[in-house]
């Protein structure tokens, strides 16, 4: 079966230009125009799904079969090609013969040029064969544009129903253009408006908690980028401050222990004075034991040196993945939940911002993953948002959880989050002694997100970092104090 990639081939016709044409007029859209306007963030997503579209309008015309009435005149136009002129004179009834059976446009016009001349001559012949591809020019060109049309007006369903899709999540977890990016390559997933609704309810809560937001920017942040000179750094002129002890001291800075009789205290003058203590006191004179003022004095100067220039190269420290352990016990029920979720989702919005992958894990009586930042992140996303938290709490198996995903290559330094109220039982020493290895021998953090403060000191000892919002009754109305 003729494809219609081969008809082009034959025919010579620029599919390219064609699929051009149709992307043009698809990002030419009012509607597109409109939401990009709105959102000039998801246009760059956006443009760069262009060489998607091109290859997939390709795909289809490799895929898409010519009708067997095309395909038919096709090959009869290609075995005419190397007839001779007596050879193509004899076989022109059999031509118009098919001409007529497959309904071909050129039928007409066919009949017309042999009744005009019988017997051609070589000039006819091509003026024959040049009106016959003509016409197989044009009926493979509208066959294309009518393809191309069909899959534009697809294309654009889907690209309005992934920009609505975006639209709505971009306020929630587009923080540059690269997680508009991310959150475009996500929507890609058959959602309905009624499923993402839950991102968006946990957006606006976590917008009504700004303290919440900016912990887990600070948690995001904690490693910083730190200036360091280049090899090939040029030196450069450094003034300091620097203080230097003076020749003379200037104020009295304590008290001390020594030999100094110039400065002795009044009272240890006083026992020499006294016949049963003078030989104490030479004693702790030559043991430097007598208590004298201690006299300091100082003074700044300026300090010229050369350094090395700092500013020209940043070694920006690695930042790695997030594991997030979420606590889905009763007592983490009600706001704790809330407030839980719209911190994954903060941390959701950092990684996508950052090119970071976010893995998260509820722990109960088992062990529940969702990757937030893969393919199908918003769906694992809503997922979990949909979880309720009812089970009981154990640490251990979150923590082994946590070491197991660790021994991975592509987890290296990821950055593991804890968010419970930690109250619960205290973990065993072997789950401790592997949690230290891991921070000795490599360079994983641990971070706790404390949601009360009853945890147990004993359990929040293991982590580098702890980050505490109280969600207390008294606490929540502090902070709403405070704003």
């Amino acid at each position: 079966m003729l494809s219609l990639e081969t008809l082009d081939v034959i025919l010579a016709i620029s599919e390219g230009e064609l699929i051009e044409e149709i992307i043009l007029t698809l990002l030419a859209a009012p509607q597109l125009a409109i939401f990009f306007e709105k959102f000039p963030r998801l246009k760059n997503a956006v443009t760069q799904d262009i060489p998607r579209w091109r290859e997939l309008l390709k795909a289809r015309i490799h895929d898409t079969k010519v009708p067997p009435e095309l395909a038919s005149e096709v090959l009869c136009y290609q075995e005419s090609q190397l007839l001779s002129t007596s050879q193509l004179i004899v076989k022109q009834p059999e031509i118009l013969a098919l001409l007529k059976s497959v309904n071909s446009p050129f039928c007409v016009q066919a009949q017309a040029l042999v009744a005009q001349h019988p017997h051609f001559t070589p000039a006819q012949q091509t003026l024959f064969l040049q009106r016959w591809r003509l016409s197989l020019v044009v009926q493979a060109t509208s066959l294309n544009q009518q393809l191309l049309e069909e899959e534009r007006d697809q294309l654009l369903a889907e690209v309005q129903a992934r920009l609505a899709l975006s639209g709505q999540l971009e306020p929630v977890l587009s923080e540059n253009d690269n997680a508009a990016g991310r959150l475009w390559d996500m929507s890609a997933g058959a959602l309905k408006r009624g499923d993402y609704q839950l991102i968006v309810q946990y957006g606006e809560f976590l917008a009504s908690q700004p303290e919440l937001m900016k912990l887990a920017e600070q948690l995001g942040r904690s490693k910083e980028a730190k200036a360091v000179p280049r090899k090939d750094s040029p030196m450069e002129t450094w003034r300091m401050m620097v203080r230097e002890p003076a020749t003379v001291p200037e104020q009295v800075d304590g008290l001390q222990r020594s030999d100094d009789i110039l400065r002795l205290l009044p009272p240890e003058l006083a026992t020499l004075g006294i016949t049963e203590l003078e030989f104490e006191f030479y004693r702790r004179l030559v043991e430097k034991q007598l208590l004298t003022y201690r006299l300091h004095g100082d003074s700044w100067r300026e300090k010229v040196v050369e350094r090395p220039v700092v500013h020209q190269d940043f070694d920006e420290q690695p930042r790695g993945p997030f594991i997030v352990c979420v606590d889905t016990s009763g007592s983490m029920g009600g706001f704790n939940e809330q407030c839980a979720k719209a911190f994954c989702l903060a941390l959701m919005r950092i990684a996508l911002a950052d090119n970071r992958r976010c893995f998260i894990m509820l722990f109960s009586s088992e062990v529940v993953r969702y990757e937030v930042c893969g393919q199908d992140g918003i769906e694992q996303a809503i997922r979990f948002l949909s979880q309720r938290f009812r089970g009981g709490t154990d640490l251990a198996s979150c923590f082994r959880a946590i070491v197991e995903k660790m021994q991975g290559s592509e987890w290296f330094d990821a950055d593991a989050v804890v968010i419970s109220d930690f109250i619960a039982q205290r973990l065993p020493d072997e789950v401790v002694n592997k949690v230290k290895g891991l921070q000795l021998a490599h360079q994983h953090r641990f971070h706790a997100v404390a949601m009360s403060g009853h945890g147990k000191p004993g359990i929040m000892r293991i982590f580098d970092h702890i980050w505490r919002f109280d969600t207390g009754m008294r606490s929540r109305l502090l902070r709403r104090w405070q704003r």
